[in-house]
C-alpha cells in the first residue's frame, strides 16, 4: 500500500461503507471512518473490514472533517478524503500507485475528476465537469469552514490533476436524495444570502484558486440573478446546452431535481425568508439563527 491514510466520515452508512472502504484499503495503508453516532451497522462493518472508528457529534462537514485531521492518529506522508458514497476507479487507482510516489515535494494537493452516477447511471452530460482535491500532504491540508461548497485549501505548495476520476454514486432512493437535499436547500438558501448580504467574511467572495475558485465565481453571479429564473435557466442550460437530455430518462431526473427543483426550493426558502424579513439585513441574520441555526 500507498503512504496514505483515508478519512471517512460516516453517519448511518452500512449500504455504502463496506464499498467504500474495500476501494480505500487498496491504496491507502490505513483508513479512519470518523462516525457521527451511527444508529445502524456502519461502525461494525467498518471495523469488520480493518479502519479505525472515531466518533465524534456533527456539526457540520468541514467541521467534522478537521475534526478527524486533528484527532486520528495520522502517521503517513499523504490524506485522502472519501465520502461513503464514493469510490475510485480502477485507472485513477493504478495513476495514484504510479505517480504519487515520485511527485516532488512542491506538489502537496492531487485532484481528481469527478463522475456523476445517478440510478445507476452515469450522468456523462447531465452533470457539470468537476475536478475536486482530495489527495494532499499530511499537515499541509484544511478544509474550508463554509455552509456549502468547501473545499481543501492548502497552506503551501501546488496542486497537480491526475487523469482518473472518483464516482459519486449513491444507492439510497429517491425518498431519501430528496428529504437530504430539502435539508441542503435551508443551507444553500443561507449562503445565497450570505453572498447578497454581506454577513460575513466568507460570504463567497473569498479567493480560492483553480475550479473551485471559479465554480464559487459563477456562484457569486448566480446569486445576483432573478429569484426563479435563474434556476429555470440552469435547468435549460445542463439540460439543452450541456446535452443532459443524452443521458436519456435519468438524465432528465438528474436535471430536473438537481439543477431546477432543488435551486427551485432554495429560491423559495430565500424569498420566503425575505418577505418575512422585509429584507432587513438584521431581521433576516435574526431568522437565520432561529429558524436554521445558523449564525454570522
Amino acid at each position: 500500500m500507498l503512504d496514505i491514510s483515508a478519512i471517512v466520515l460516516t453517519y448511518n452508512e452500512e449500504i455504502h461503507i463496506r464499498r467504500c472502504l474495500e476501494n480505500a484499503f487498496r491504496v491507502a495503508k490505513e483508513v479512519f471512518v470518523i462516525d457521527s453516532f451511527s444508529t445502524d451497522r456502519t461502525v461494525e462493518i467498518a471495523k469488520e473490514c480493518g479502519a479505525t472508528v472515531l466518533q465524534n457529534k456533527w456539526t457540520n462537514y468541514a467541521t467534522q472533517f478537521n475534526w478527524g485531521l486533528d484527532n486520528a492518529p495520522i502517521k503517513t506522508k499523504w490524506v485522502l478524503r472519501f465520502d461513503a458514497d464514493e469510490y475510485l476507479e480502477d485507472d485513477l487507482i493504478e495513476e495514484i500507485k504510479t505517480k504519487l510516489p515520485n511527485e516532488p515535494e512542491e506538489v502537496t494537493g492531487i485532484e481528481f475528476h469527478l463522475k456523476v452516477k445517478f440510478m445507476d447511471k452515469y450522468m456523462r452530460h447531465a452533470s457539470p465537469s468537476v475536478v475536486l482535491m482530495r489527495l494532499f500532504r499530511n499537515g499541509i491540508g484544511r478544509s474550508e469552514v463554509r455552509l456549502m461548497d468547501e473545499h481543501i485549501v492548502l497552506s503551501k505548495g501546488i496542486s497537480r490533476t491526475y487523469d482518473g476520476a472518483f464516482v459519486d454514486h449513491n444507492l439510497n432512493n429517491i425518498t431519501w436524495w430528496a428529504q437530504k437535499h430539502i435539508g441542503y436547500a435551508k443551507r444553500e438558501a443561507a449562503d445565497l444570502l450570505n453572498i447578497e448580504y454581506d454577513f460575513s467574511e466568507s460570504s463567497g467572495k473569498d479567493h480560492v484558486e483553480g475550479q473551485a475558485g471559479a465554480k464559487r465565481n459563477l456562484k457569486n453571479r448566480y446569486a445576483a440573478k432573478p429569484l426563479f429564473l435563474r434556476s429555470f435557466v440552469y435547468f435549460l442550460y445542463r439540460y439543452f446546452f450541456k446535452r443532459g437530455f443524452l443521458d436519456g430518462k435519468e438524465g432528465f431526473l438528474w436535471c430536473f431535481m438537481q439543477g431546477w427543483w432543488y435551486r427551485t426550493l432554495v429560491d423559495i426558502q430565500v424569498y420566503q425568508i425575505k418577505h418575512e424579513c422585509h429584507n432587513d439585513k438584521t431581521k433576516i441574520q435574526k431568522y437565520l439563527k432561529d429558524n436554521f441555526n445558523i449564525s454570522f
